[in-house]
């Protein structure tokens, strides 16, 4: 995974923890952390445009594409929105975490066979 500038505010030990028990393989839990990483970026992105004013969008959108590991995001972020940014990043971090751990909590979820299916078909296909 890339650097991101709001990796400091991650917490998914619990989750990582829990894909490592289901998965069977090393490519399997790679591609499971891909998705993972990926639905992570989408919400916290997204949390961020619902906070930040429409005039920013732009500038933030086209910083994060360029350089998203800088954290001169954040002080951007910081200074444009008036709440606690970070606070917003972190409750939406968590509660995307728990929502995935409700999904690979049981092994027999159907959304649990249908990512290992998935990553099967890739291995498979190359």
């Amino acid at each position: 995974m890339s650097r991101l500038f709001y990796d400091h505010l991650l917490d998914l030990d619990e989750l990582e923890t829990r894909v490592k028990v289901i998965t069977k393989d090393r490519e399997e839990q790679n591609e499971i952390f891909r998705l993972i990483d990926e639905i992570v970026h989408h919400r916290v992105v997204g949390c961020i445009l619902n906070h930040l004013p429409e005039e920013h969008h732009e500038k933030f959108l086209v910083h994060l594409s360029e350089r998203p590991h800088d954290k001169q995001i954040l002080d951007f972020l910081r200074d444009k929105i008036l709440e606690d940014i970070e606070g917003f990043i972190k409750q939406e971090i968590r509660t995307v975490a728990i929502e995935l751990l409700k999904i690979v909590a049981d092994e027999n979820s159907p959304e649990v066979h249908k990512l290992k299916a998935r990553t099967l078909r890739k291995a498979r296909n190359g």
